[in-house]
């Protein structure tokens, strides 16, 4: 079953084309990796795709209809878009785990975020940690975490690993490989290392907001 698809798809800003005319479909269930060169559209394209710009012209349907239908909290609910650098707030890990039990007005489930923690590296402590005391990689790992803990239709992923080092990517390459085994959440995932071709049951490749290559 299709999940996604673009059709069409372009994106203008400032007289420069950024996308042009990207046509693609993703199923349920995939874990599609969109490789290219830096500044060759692939961040924005997720951005579009997570409702966070604008596309200039083309649709994009996600199950079936046009993604400006949905109420947009509703939608980020189930497309949820993870960025490059982390973003955390608050003061601590536990006020970021928090959040996507908050915004549904339910009970925090102590648990389940405990045990994300440990699959990822982390120990049930880190939860009081304060959140400037963190480093790069555990920030990422937090991050991630918020964003699965109620799990999203389609993860969006963008060079989540770019900045770490190899321990920490790693570490964040064997959890996804071990959601993807539990679930069917269709992941898009954006990346420059082409290690990371092999958590990807399709590729594709853009250049200069032009869509070259599937595998």
């Amino acid at each position: 079953m299709t999940i996604l698809e673009l059709k069409n798809l372009a994106f203008e800003s400032q007289g420069k084309i950024i996308l042009d005319n990207i046509n693609y479909s993703v199923n349920e269930g995939e874990f599609l990796s969109i490789m290219g060169p830096s500044g060759s559209g692939k961040s924005t394209l997720l951005k579009i795709i997570s409702s966070i710009i604008s596309k200039t012209s083309g649709d994009i349907l996600y199950k079936n209809k046009p993604i400006e239908e949905y109420d947009p909290s509703d939608y980020r609910k189930e497309v949820s878009y993870c960025f490059q650098s982390p973003v955390l707030f608050g003061k601590t890990v536990e006020d970021n785990l928090t959040f996507p039990y908050a915004i549904r007005n339910e009970k925090f489930d102590n648990v389940k975020a405990i045990k994300f923690l440990e699959e990822v590296g982390l120990t049930e402590e880190y939860l009081s940690k304060p959140i400037n005391t963190l480093s790069g990689g555990e920030k990422q790992r937090v991050a991630i975490i918020r964003n699965v803990l109620y799990q999203p239709k389609m993860l969006l992923l963008d060079e989540i690993t770019s900045a770490l080092d190899q321990a920490n990517r790693e570490i964040i390459w064997n959890w996804l490989k071990s959601l993807k085994k539990k679930s069917i959440m269709t992941v898009l995932m954006v990346s420059h290392n082409e290690e990371e071709l092999e958590l990807a049951d399709k590729s594709i490749k853009i250049i200069d907001g032009k869509l070259i290559k599937i595998v």
